[in-house]
């Protein structure tokens, strides 16, 4: 019951429009009578909402609610680890959460050098063009981020990405950090890592850098980085 009531908020997660019973139970691939219980169950407890449209159900304000903690908690806990990287490198450290297929910075160090990126906390970011997008799919089971490399990839009409994105994250998956030379941002490159935290979140570290500056001090990145990714496992 547990695990069939978390398939179903991880689906209604990732889409924000909300869903229609018969929706979540081809996605989920239940009976639509066991999915109507176990969202009556879900409803009555605040995790999931419904407005009687079509498409009527989402996530509730329960989760939300539980979200912020989360994220509160894991900015608590994270927070030492992005300083430490800051204070070895004297660049700027991003902390992002992967939530409803993009990646949301919830925590930021800011580099000493003159030059340096700064992104807003709350800002969200693609998956497919960022090394903290990147980082955290590989964090995912390969069926999982095919799914939402594919999503992200049709929404944008550039679907012949697909095979490049997906054989760079098996790289990510061997062991390689993650990168983003001026994919995202033009004059702004970055380098990162992903892991998964105690609640199961997927949470990614990065360091974004001007392009200028970027092949100077990449190797030094690299290597506080992999030593920070190793401490953390």
């Amino acid at each position: 019951m547990i695990s069939r009531a978390a398939d179903i908020l991880r689906v209604l997660a990732l889409q924000s429009d909300g869903l229609s019973l018969g929706q979540i139970a081809n996605r989920v691939e239940l009976p639509r009578s066991t999915v109507q219980r176990i969202v009556s169950a879900l409803v009555a407890e605040g995790f999931v909402h419904s407005d009687g449209s079509s498409r009527s159900l989402r996530l509730g304000p329960e989760i939300r609610s539980l979200a912020q903690a989360s994220a509160g908690d894991v900015k608590e806990r994270m927070r030492p680890i992005l300083r430490d990287i800051a204070n070895r490198t004297g660049e700027t450290v991003d902390l992002a959460v992967l939530k409803r297929g993009r990646m949301h910075f919830i925590d930021q160090i800011v580099g000493s050098h003159r030059l340096r990126t700064v992104s807003s906390i709350g800002d969200s970011f693609p998956l497919t063009t960022t090394a903290n997008g990147k980082a955290a799919l590989a964090c995912l089971d390969q069926a999982e981020a095919a799914r939402l490399v594919l999503s992200e990839l049709e929404s944008e009409g550039d679907e012949n990405r697909l095979m490049p994105v997906l054989a760079e994250l098996e790289t990510i998956r061997s062991g390689a950090l993650a990168t983003d030379e001026d994919e995202h941002t033009e004059g702004v490159s970055a380098i990162g890592f992903a892991v998964r935290d105690t609640a199961g979140d997927v949470i990614a570290v990065s360091v974004p850098v001007p392009t200028s500056r970027y092949p100077k001090v990449r190797e030094k990145l690299a290597r506080v980085l992999s030593e920070t990714k190793s401490l953390l496992r």
